[in-house]
């Protein structure tokens, strides 16, 4: 499915999701008011009064007040399950007991984990995730997050134990799927919404304990108790029964998609084979699983795995899962037990993969780096490249996995591993911020020094070397590299460390295109993590709305991509044709990022369907002299990740410019 298209599905879904919980909401009522009548009409004849003689002396604003009151408990108890996962994914992963996987973690499983992982989000365009593990034997993993700069993968350490290096990428490349295509969204929301309908019946639950200790009310408390029960968990069968049906269909999707991702059917198909010899299967213990069953690669819960309760398995089931990828299949499942799969078991270091035997890590000094990103970047249909960069947004293949590898191997390997380090981390970036000028980066080293922790004003210096002799586009991918380490800081480390980040970017008063695209994607992909998903509306439905912005943010990229005033307008009315407007052109004589800001603040509100043709514009406006150099690619970048439009790898590292620069960015 196209990412655009899929974005603006979740949204109606999400939409859609509103109206039914609004029809379940009504339904409650009216069935409420009946229990009351029935309760009333019983206890009046047990007093010896008729039925309507009851009825007539119930007050007439009871009915309101009782249809007031099933709303309040229905929204508050939704808003209090909403709040408590307000934190995303990770919220999901703690409550079922899962342990942050380290970026600098010794284990040889998990390490190979880590990199699937980082590959795959690389390849995708997306930040990459924080990982936890699950403590459950059984085979099965899961993404959840309210957008991808918050979402987490979970894995059960079953998963880990018995799938091979080519089945974890299968079902790892099924969770990415569900990210790119807001699914993970809406799961969080559907949590808070059955738990709300089923708030009712947990009420009836303790009238009728109440009832039962009750010597004067018992009889009353027994029958509104009972009545409510049935009702909360008779909304919730319902509401279950939604839930397994977006689900079932959702996976089936995400199941193309991984296979769309990897070109590898055999390994999705594989792990979905093993959780069928398995004897634990993909189902969990833990009792908070049942709540999240429809977030999991496989059914989660045992209660929807047979007979009637078909009609609420939040799966399909695994046979047309498997034959939906593999027509062929004879039906037998290979026996999956622990100890067979150590043996298939590739280790920690990334592996070499089919086709790529020549991925060896860089040197220390990164001299095969220019090779390595010349084989990504390729030969480009230069006419055609706008149109190609929309098409693959949100929807990475095979050649896009092919290159976050090559990207992630060409990086030099004191780089490489500070990136996965919390405290190196940090140093890594402040040393893409240190100034090329001597006496401005004296500054700027004197300020680390005075302001950093302990220990990271030394990882700058040893850093340094190696981060000047990067290119802008090595410096992007290792900043993509470093974000889950960053995610590992304290919330008071993460606070001084963006303070100090800044204060670096505004050290010689002025932000060049790499600091602010740099600052971008921080504030972008940690943001989210600290201090909340940022939730977008995308309410505006017209390109013409936001022409006034639409035309600053393609003067911005044409006045600096192109050396000449004709150039220039050229570019510029390049990227005006392809949205149709006709703006004047207004030259930017200096790189003004807070008019930047500003115009992409508004423009990050444009539909989904309507942001293909902005990011078309934007690239046939840098693109306008055939090629892209370091300085166009680190702009385009930031406006992507500002929309919200991932980039596959090789995307924006190709086509290259004669003219590419391995200069410092400073």
């Amino acid at each position: 499915m196209n990412f655009f298209q899929a974005q603006d599905n979740a949204r109606r879904k999400t939409w859609q999701l509103g109206l039914m919980f609004a029809a379940a909401v009504v339904t409650l009522i009216v069935l409420t008011n009946l229990l009351l009548i029935f309760a009333f009409g019983w206890t009046g004849q047990q007093s010896g009064r008729t039925f309507s003689q009851s009825l007539q002396a119930i007050p007439a604003d009871t009915w309101i007040w009782v249809s007031i009151g099933v709303v309040g408990v229905i929204s508050v108890a939704s808003a209090y399950k909403y709040l408590s996962i307000r934190g995303g994914g990770r919220c999901i992963a703690e409550a079922l007991g899962g342990s942050l996987i380290h970026q600098n973690t010794r284990d040889l499983k998990q390490k190979r984990l880590l990199n699937i992982v980082e590959e795959m989000a690389i390849a995708a365009g997306v930040a990459v995730p924080p990982v936890y593990l699950i403590p459950e034997s059984s085979i099965n993993a899961f993404a959840a997050g309210f957008s991808p700069d918050d979402a987490v993968i979970g894995i059960n350490q079953g998963t880990l134990d018995i799938l091979s290096r080519d089945e974890l990428q299968g079902v790892v490349a099924h969770e990415f799927s569900h990210i790119l295509n807001g699914d993970t969204r809406i799961n969080l929301k559907l949590i808070a919404i059955l738990h709300g309908i089923l708030f009712i019946g947990m009420i009836g639950y303790g009238l009728m304990r109440a009832g039962g200790m009750s010597r004067r009310n018992g009889l009353p408390l027994l029958a509104v108790g009972g009545g409510l029960l049935i009702i909360g968990y008779g909304g919730t069968f319902f509401g279950n029964m939604i839930k397994a049906a977006v689900s079932r269909q959702r996976e089936y999707l995400a199941d193309a998609s991984a296979v769309q991702f990897t070109r590898n059917p055999a390994g999705i198909a594989d792990a979905l084979k093993k959780i069928g010899g398995y004897s634990n299967g993909s189902f969990l213990r833990n009792r908070a699983a049942e709540q999240a069953s429809h977030m999991f690669f496989g059914a989660a819960a045992k209660k929807f795995a047979a007979g009637f309760t078909n009609l609420l398995a939040t799966h399909p089931p695994l046979p047309k899962r498997i034959l939906a990828i593999e027509p062929n299949w004879d039906g037998a499942y290979p026996r999956a037990e622990p100890a067979a799969a150590a043996a298939a078991s590739s280790g920690g270091s990334r592996p070499p993969e089919a086709g790529s035997a020549a991925l060896a890590p860089a040197d220390p000094a990164g001299n095969n780096a220019a090779a390595a990103y010349s084989a990504v970047a390729g030969a480009a249909d230069t006419a055609g490249y706008p149109q190609q960069v929309v098409q693959q947004v949100g929807a990475p293949d095979r050649e896009s996995l092919q290159a976050a590898r090559t990207l992630i191997a060409s990086q030099p390997q004191p780089l490489s591993a500070a990136a996965h380090d919390p405290d190196e981390a940090r140093a890594l970036v402040y040393a893409m911020l240190i100034d090329p000028q001597h006496q401005q980066a004296d500054k700027q080293l004197h300020y680390i020094q005075e302001h950093a922790e302990r220990g990271v004003p030394e990882h700058v210096q040893r850093l340094l070397p190696a981060v000047h002799n990067c290119s802008r586009a090595q410096l992007i991918t290792l900043l993509e590299m470093a974000v889950p380490a960053l995610k590992e800081l304290s919330r008071a480390q993460y606070k001084r460390f963006s303070n100090n980040a800044a204060r670096l970017i505004t050290a010689d008063r002025r932000v060049d295109l790499f600091e602010w695209m740099l600052h971008r994607l921080l504030v972008k992909e940690l943001y989210a993590h600290f201090e909340g998903p940022q939730r977008q509306s995308g309410h505006i439905r017209s390109i013409g709305r936001v022409a006034d912005e639409a035309a600053k943010l393609l003067a911005i990229i044409a006045s600096h991509s192109h050396p000449a005033l004709d150039q220039q307008l050229a570019a510029y009315n390049a990227g005006m044709a392809e949205l149709g407007l006709d703006q004047p052109f207004a030259k930017q004589e200096s790189f003004d990022y807070e008019r930047m800001n500003k115009a992409l603040g508004k423009l990050r509100r444009l539909r989904p369907l309507r942001k293909p043709a902005l990011l078309k514009a934007c690239v046939a406006a840098a693109l306008q002299d055939g090629a892209l150099n370091d300085s166009e690619r680190a702009l385009l970048h930031g406006v992507a990740a500002t929309l919200d439009c991932p980039l596959p790898a090789q995307m924006f590292h190709a086509p290259v410019s004669n003219a590419e620069s391995s200069a410092h960015p400073g």
